[in-house]
């Protein structure tokens, strides 16, 4: 508004001025100065403004300043030509001068846009530098903390076997903190690629036999009811057994440490198309909505997780080590209450990515 307030009143003051020395004043003085404030007016107020202030130059380079005076009609047909000639010229000038602004915009949009890509660019960089760093660390820490572990379980077995009650406690805690380590080491590996699986042919009748056994010292007055589906000759996949056991005793223990003791665990195989579906569910708190697909992050610890549970890296490795076998690991909230961890990983005979 302010562009037009300013090139419309010049209009008027220079329309005055050249009216008032119109008897001695070229036609053509008056065109180059209309042509100066219409190319000022464009430059200033772009398409719209520079239109304007041409059609007006057109009227009154016919009205004031061609013969007969103060009407509109055109007396010569050089007069006529005059007018068509700046109009065309001004015209164009607008057009071009709104163009190179587009382009002028454009370009600031673009260097503006490749200036934040930059950034965060380098951002993402900087990101990606840190988390390599913390791997290093975390690998760097835990092979290192081995040793001194390993000398204080020794110790404390000693002690142990002479009946220190402080012995004990510290054996305990060694083995837990050896765990954390162990999950540590894990999570590094399997962030750098360095953990390899080796898919093969394994029954899910022998996994889930195997799973038992590992948590039986876990269990307490608690049961595991196992439902298999025998109606298929076997339930085969192809999974790294020793990795996948892994997964299952993980979630196993994990309803184990949420389950109400009067209620039983369900674990549960069946054929799902081209994948075996395990299936662990419990009658546990559940999980709020916010923390569904967050308990598969490292390190991530719900408000409802049981103290000394452990440091929120199980689930984190259970599915990536899925992940790695082309299965998946999800979580569902149980009718009537409680949790349904739900892992599946590829049927023997199910068709290899392309």
């Amino acid at each position: 508004m302010r562009a037009w307030l300013w090139w419309v009143g010049l209009f008027v003051v220079v329309t005055v001025v050249l009216r008032a020395s119109r008897d001695g004043l070229d036609v053509a003085h008056a065109v180059l100065t209309y042509l100066l404030v219409m190319l000022g007016g464009s430059v200033s107020g772009g398409r719209p403004l520079g239109f304007t202030l041409t059609g007006a130059g057109v009227l009154s380079l016919d009205f004031f300043f061609q013969t007969p005076y103060d009407t509109l009609t055109v007396a010569k047909p050089l007069d006529g030509f005059v007018l068509l000639a700046f109009m065309t010229t001004a015209a164009v000038t607008t057009e071009l001068l709104a163009a190179e602004r587009a382009r002028a915009a454009e370009a600031e949009l673009l260097a503006a846009e490749r200036t934040r890509l930059i950034a965060a660019a380098e951002h993402a960089e900087a990101l990606r530098e840190a988390d390599r760093l913390k791997d290093v660390v975390l690998a760097s820490v835990s092979h290192d903390l081995r040793t001194p572990l390993t000398t204080i379980k020794a110790l404390a077995q000693a002690g142990a076997r002479q009946g220190d009650q402080n012995a004990i406690a510290i054996e305990e805690q060694a083995d837990r903190l050896a765990r954390l380590v162990a999950d540590l080491l894990d999570l590094s590996r399997l962030q750098g690629g360095a953990l390899p699986v080796h898919p093969e042919p394994n029954t899910a009748e022998d996994l889930v036999g195997a799973a038992l056994r590992q948590v039986a010292g876990l269990l307490g007055d608690r049961t595991v009811e196992t439902k298999i589906d025998f109606t298929e000759p076997a339930l085969v996949g192809r999974f790294d057994f020793v990795q996948t056991l892994r997964i299952l005793t993980n979630l196993v223990g994990n309803a184990i440490q949420y389950s109400p003791s009067q209620s039983p665990i369900e674990l549960s195989v069946e054929r799902d198309g081209d994948n075996l579906m395990f299936a662990v569910a419990d009658r546990g708190p559940g999980i709020a909505p916010a923390d569904r697909e967050r308990i598969f992050e490292p390190f991530y610890r719900p408000a409802s997780a049981v103290a000394g549970s452990g440091a929120g890296l199980g689930l984190a490795i259970a599915r990536r080590l899925a992940e790695l076998q082309r299965g998946t690991i999800e979580y569902a909230e149980r009718p009537g209450g409680g949790s349904i961890f739900v892992l599946r990983l590829p049927a023997d005979g199910a068709p290899e990515p392309l």
